[in-house]
């Protein structure tokens, strides 16, 4: 699957044919990402992601390289020139060798079916920890490491399982389990916050659905009714099984939780309507 998608891609600020895109903007030196999803041309959440991109860039201690404006007019830039209104979009800060370079582009998005909504997804068990859980920036190397169990095992994502067998989160998403209408995710200083976690757990709170800041161990998983990932592309995605284990995709928690969400993303999205 390429890196950059469509016809163009930005280049601080200016557009680009995407023949001339150079992975090595993203690969080579350090980068700081988001990946945010555009529905009906708008992104989800924009804010949000906005928000967490100038946490990730002050936590490694870099220069914020644009601003919310500059980010939207370089997606609706793209998104004129390219006439696509349902992908994931990519931003890009990347820092090498006193080289500088915001890039915005389109990747290849592939997102759950139906069946998949209804009957779940396998996951797997992968022993990791984000370095830096509190950043989202980009390890090409435990990328690569996942994508190929994943292909191996035929799973849909890993539940990774740090050096004290508790599983904190997943490489693309966040895990919750549910037990006896009890919520149980990772505390957040564990994990990288996601923005469809976040708004799943106001909803728990608006709804009065209990929450516990606690990690499940790796050994226990079977104590639980289900589990569910939430996350950019998966949105509110639950899981048949993690390794041998099964679970139950039918509990009504979960498919409420998926409607409320889903009403959310629309709310969203009519704050951000670019002029193409």
């Amino acid at each position: 699957m390429r890196e950059c998608f469509g016809k163009d891609f930005i280049q601080n600020g200016e557009l680009q044919p995407a023949e001339l895109f150079d992975s090595s903007l993203v690969y080579e030196g350090e980068s700081v990402y988001e990946v945010i999803r555009l529905v009906k041309g708008s992104p989800v959440f924009f804010h949000d992601h906005m928000e967490r991109l100038a946490s990730s860039v002050r936590n490694k201690n870099k220069t914020l390289l644009a601003d919310e404006s500059f980010i939207t007019e370089s997606i609706t830039k793209l998104l004129r020139s390219n006439k696509i209104k349902d992908i994931n979009i990519k931003i890009v800060y990347n820092y090498n060798q006193g080289s500088q370079n915001c890039i915005v582009y389109f990747i290849e998005s592939v997102y759950p079916s139906a069946n998949q909504y209804k009957s779940g997804v396998k996951g797997i068990l992968f022993s990791a920890e984000r370095k830096d859980p509190e950043s989202k920036v980009i390890d090409h190397k435990l990328r690569s490491e996942i994508a190929r169990r994943l292909i191996n095992e035929g799973a849909y994502e890993v539940a990774l399982v740090n050096a004290d067998n508790l599983i904190t989160e997943g490489s693309r998403s966040n895990i919750f389990f549910l037990r006896k209408e009890i919520l149980y995710t990772a505390p957040d200083n564990l994990i990288l916050k996601g923005i469809t976690r976040k708004h799943i757990l106001e909803i728990c709170r608006v709804n009065s659905i209990r929450v516990k800041f606690e990690c499940v161990n790796a050994d226990d998983i079977s104590g639980y009714e289900a589990a569910f990932m939430t996350g950019t592309s998966p949105m509110v995605m639950p899981y048949y099984c993690i390794g041998d284990i099964k679970f139950n995709v039918k509990l009504p928690l979960m498919e409420e939780l998926r409607r409320l969400y889903l009403l959310k993303v629309e709310e969203s999205i009519r704050y951000f309507r670019p002029d193409y």
